[in-house]
């Protein structure tokens, strides 16, 4: 709030706020949010693989099953063991609403752990299994 005089040397009240520093502290947050952001991941820490033919995932998939390079498997972020897997996978499609499982492998595993994995899998009656991938930049871009 300000004060303003006018011709007649009267001081009136200025009753406009000042929007100057609510805009600097906005522009602030913008930026930290903007910086912080990509920052933050979903989901257990793999190094995906990289593919040329990739297809839209959905943004939050019902059911993602990440694999560590060690072998460590993590359903929904809750680790599990390769013998728990069939019941772990089971139980988490009872309330899934898509049927499908999201695979998130880490680039380094052993193939050999990714077989007992599918084995376990199909075990579990799941038909619908995806991998996700990073794309592969092409030379073009």
């Amino acid at each position: 709030m300000g004060f303003t005089v006018s011709m007649n040397g009267k001081e009136t009240v200025k009753s406009e706020p000042n929007v100057v520093p609510l805009c600097d502290v906005l522009l602030v947050l913008l930026i930290i949010f903007m910086v912080v952001t990509p920052l933050v991941q979903k989901g257990v820490d793999v190094q995906l693989p990289s593919a040329l033919n990739t297809t839209q995932m959905p943004d939050n998939p019902d059911v993602v099953l990440s694999i560590k390079a060690d072998g460590a498997l993590f359903l929904k972020e809750q680790r599990v063991t390769l013998e728990g897997l069939t019941m772990a996978l089971e139980e988490a499609f009872l309330q899934a609403a898509e049927k499908k499982l999201y695979i998130r492998a880490d680039a380094n595993l052993e193939f050999g752990k990714m077989i007992d994995v599918i084995d376990m899998i199909r075990e579990a009656g799941i038909e619908l299994v995806g991998i996700i991938t990073e794309r592969k930049a092409t030379e073009g871009e």
